[in-house]
C-alpha cells in the first residue's frame, strides 16, 4: 500500500502542474491579453477563478464591385443573394406594383374591418346578447375578445403600412 502511494502521489501532481503554469489572464475592457506589461501600462485587471476561452471572430469580407450593385437613382447599395436570377427592371416594377395593389387592397379590407369592430364595440359597451344579461362575466369575457381583436387588427394595419412604406414610389 505505502509503494502504491508513492507511485500515485508524482503522477497526480504531474497531472496538476499544468492547471498551475498557466499564465494570469488580464481583461482590458472587452479584451483579454497574458502580456503582464502591456496589461499594466494599459490598467487591466487580472482574471481569476476560472479559464478564459477567446475565440477569434472571422473577419467581415470585402465587398466586390460586382457583388454589391448601385441602384440608378444613386441611392444605397443592392445586394442579391447568390445564385438568385437576374431581373429587368420593368419586370422588378412590375411586380413592385403588383405587390403594391395587394397590400393596399388587404390594407383597405383591414380598415373596414377595424371600422366594424369599433362600431360593435360601441366604445367599450357593445349590446348584450343572449345570456350575457343573465351572466355577465360572459358579458365582460366578449368585451376584452373584443378588445384583443381590435388591437390585434391595428397591429395588422400598422404591418401593412410598414410594407407598403419599404417598396419603392410609384413612378
Amino acid at each position: 500500500m505505502k509503494n502504491l502511494s508513492r507511485l500515485l502521489m508524482p503522477l497526480v501532481l504531474l497531472a496538476a502542474c499544468p492547471a498551475f503554469a498557466q499564465e494570469r489572464v488580464f481583461r482590458c475592457g472587452n479584451e483579454y491579453t497574458n502580456n503582464a506589461a502591456d496589461a499594466q501600462k494599459r490598467g487591466c485587471k487580472v482574471m481569476e477563478g476560472g479559464n478564459v476561452t477567446v475565440v477569434q471572430g472571422t473577419a467581415p469580407r470585402a465587398a466586390t464591385p460586382a457583388a454589391s450593385l448601385s441602384t440608378s437613382s444613386g441611392g444605397s447599395a443592392v445586394r442579391s443573394p447568390s445564385g438568385s436570377p437576374r431581373v429587368e427592371g420593368s419586370d422588378q416594377r412590375a411586380r413592385d406594383g403588383e405587390a403594391r395593389s395587394v397590400l393596399e387592397s388587404e390594407l383597405k379590407k383591414a380598415e373596414e374591418r377595424q371600422a366594424q369592430l369599433q362600431r360593435e364595440f360601441n366604445n367599450g359597451e357593445p349590446e348584450k346578447q343572449g345570456a350575457e344579461s343573465r351572466n355577465y362575466q360572459k358579458y365582460l369575457d366578449r368585451v376584452a375578445d373584443m378588445k384583443a381583436e381590435i388591437a390585434r387588427n391595428e397591429s395588422d394595419i400598422a404591418g401593412i403600412r410598414r410594407e407598403i412604406g419599404r417598396l419603392p414610389a410609384n413612378r
